[in-house]
């Protein structure tokens, strides 16, 4: 050994690295006598094949890393998927890596609510499948709800006619001038948005003397004109001898200048007394005043 210590550097070296080779060479031939060791799950899956008489090893064939145990004798009886327990899964037959499985989906929630739901069991044959089908007995309890307790029904269907109205047939109407929006969402065509439309515009105007103005109303169907109709004489009348600039121009036939026109000629000739008076200024042509008759007296 004082030897070792004499030697030079170098020499020291290439003796410390033939022993290092040495002891990872007898390493290795130990590790490969001792069989390599079993995979970290074999002791569960051969607890398991004990306890239904079989052997990790010898009672079966290896097949990716799990090991099935065909070397014992399958026995056949009644068993429910969702609660058998593993000693009856491997009784019927099973792999343990198949019973694993089972386990896996039930842990994560998966229920078994048919027989056909135990054919996708991942690793289950066709001819498993096919010998333990008839013997597959699935408790009620798993099955829906709704299976069991079915939604009561009806003999007729009843319309929510609050939310979709009837409509009317041809032949029917309504009156513009005193039909709210329920009543009119019931004309063919006519919506919520139309219906909210036409009771604004009848607030602006005062009331409908003709069902034409509808028309006024941006997109409305014409198709739905027939089921309307408009009396004149519930129209809200304007004295435009009484009333200021501000009120007048609120009328949509009206506006600014034709207030103004009507306010100017009351100034400088007193009371207007019949539309041919105004029928002599520019801002009030013959259509202009033909729209107005049912709404302004003077």
């Amino acid at each position: 050994m004082k030897s070792f210590f004499y030697m030079q550097r170098n020499d020291r070296r290439a003796i410390m690295a033939v022993l290092v080779v040495i002891a990872v060479v007898a390493g290795i031939m130990i590790y490969i006598g001792d069989g390599g060791g079993l995979p970290p799950d074999a002791p569960a899956d051969s607890i398991a094949i004990n306890a239904a008489g079989g052997d990790a090893r010898g009672g079966g064939t290896q097949d990716g890393g799990y090991y099935a145990a065909e070397g014992r004798k399958a026995e056949l009886f009644a068993f429910d998927p969702n609660t058998a327990d593993s000693t009856q899964l491997l009784r019927l037959g099973l792999a343990p890596w198949q019973v694993r499985n089972i386990y896996r989906y039930r842990a994560k929630g998966g229920i078994y609510r048919d027989k056909t739901d135990f054919a996708r069991l991942y690793g289950l044959t066709a001819g498993q499948y096919r010998r333990l089908e008839p013997y597959i007995n699935i408790s009620p309890d798993y099955r829906p709800a709704a299976e069991v307790y079915p939604a009561p029904k009806h003999d007729a269907y009843v319309r929510d006619t609050i939310k979709y109205p009837l409509k009317l047939k041809p032949g029917q109407t309504v009156s513009l001038n005193a039909a709210d929006t329920a009543l009119l969402k019931r004309v063919p065509g006519i919506g919520s948005g139309f219906a909210g439309a036409i009771i604004r515009l009848r607030e602006r105007l005062g009331g409908f003397y003709d069902t034409a103005q509808l028309l006024e109303i941006a997109n409305f169907p014409r198709s739905a004109l027939p089921y309307f109709t408009a009396d004149p004489s519930a129209c809200k009348k304007l004295n435009v001898n009484q009333l200021t600039l501000n009120q007048l121009r609120r009328h949509p036939y009206i506006g600014f200048y034709r207030a103004k026109t009507i306010i100017d000629h009351r100034r400088l000739h007193g009371p207007i007394r019949s539309f041919d008076e105004l029928r002599l200024y520019r801002d009030f042509p013959q259509e202009a005043i033909e729209r107005l008759r049912a709404y302004v007296e003077f």
